[in-house]
């Protein structure tokens, strides 16, 4: 078995024969998106991962700044997606064009890439991918680290917004009824069950969600092969429905779920966007303690 879409995907060694093939950047734009998470009980803290990019990162990479200049940071969350107007100067601004052929990665885990990737997935680009495995396993391959900023001329992307690929509250709640859409949690088994002391303010998980862990999509920092994804999946029901919504604490980590099921070629996958850290804000929004039905 095959990934239906293995070109959301790139390995170290195709990104440097990318480099290799246009040593100047006319249209390969690559991106550290890197945000690091502080513990901050019963939770954690975002900063960015600013700092450790101009430290050491992939030749001629730029930084693309998730959890300010693409993130709506009035809403009260950790992380919201941005309006579309806001996106697209984000985006031109980091250098995107519609001909750019964006590769994102990440210094720490790959769910800030994979963040990354399905933001500018569902604003319309259509040639961009991740780095599977991240800055540490183009590391282990061998292969070079610079320091100091890099950036790129503003691009002229246009973003046109998929709107299927993101999914609200209101959805969400009707979800829960909803024999045709499978709600995945893609947190730790202990945080989905409540037994962990981390939480996001209420203990638990939504009303029939399963529990389908990010790290368990993985093996060592980089995707399983689709064969074992595919297992993993149905095995938790997921496959066998016509949609998914995916969530977590702050619609970080439900990317990695959500791309899993994408390279796989499930057609209608989406990310809740407000994820645990909205819902528990609503003491009228059902949570479940305990484990899978």
């Amino acid at each position: 078995m095959q990934y239906v879409h293995p070109e959301y995907l790139t390995s170290a060694e195709e990104l440097s024969k990318l480099i290799d093939q246009d040593p100047s950047f006319d249209t390969l734009r690559i991106y550290d998106t890197s945000v690091v998470l502080k513990p901050h009980p019963p939770g954690y803290r975002a900063e960015s991962g600013y700092n450790d990019y101009l430290g050491g990162h992939i030749p001629g990479a730029a930084f693309l700044d998730l959890k300010d200049k693409l993130s709506d940071t009035r809403s009260g969350l950790g992380f919201t997606l941005a309006k579309p107007e806001q996106l697209q100067q984000g985006f031109r601004a980091a250098g995107i064009g519609h001909s750019s052929r964006v590769v994102l990665y990440s210094s720490g885990h790959m769910m800030w890439a994979t963040r990354a990737w399905w933001m500018l997935h569902s604003a319309g680009h259509t040639q961009v991918s991740v780095l599977n495995g991240g800055l540490k396993t183009w590391q282990a391959k061998g292969q070079p680290l610079e320091q100091g900023e890099i950036t790129y001329p503003p691009g002229d992307f246009s973003v046109e917004m998929n709107s299927a690929l993101w999914a609200d509250k209101n959805e969400v709640l009707a979800a829960i009824d909803d024999a045709d859409i499978c709600t995945i949690n893609a947190l730790s088994p202990g945080v989905y069950s409540g037994s962990a002391e981390m939480h996001y303010g209420r203990k638990g998980h939504i009303t029939n969600s399963r529990n389908v862990y990010y790290d368990d999509v993985l093996k060592e920092g980089c995707f399983r092969s689709a064969s074992e994804l595919n297992q993993l999946f149905t095995a938790k029901g997921v496959m066998q429905k016509p949609r998914v919504i995916a969530y977590c604490g702050g619609g970080i980590s439900a990317t990695i779920d959500a791309l899993a099921l994408t390279l796989l070629g499930h057609k209608h996958v989406a990310v809740y966007d407000g994820s645990m850290s909205e819902w528990v804000k609503d003491e009228n929004l059902p949570l479940v303690v305990g484990t899978d039905t």
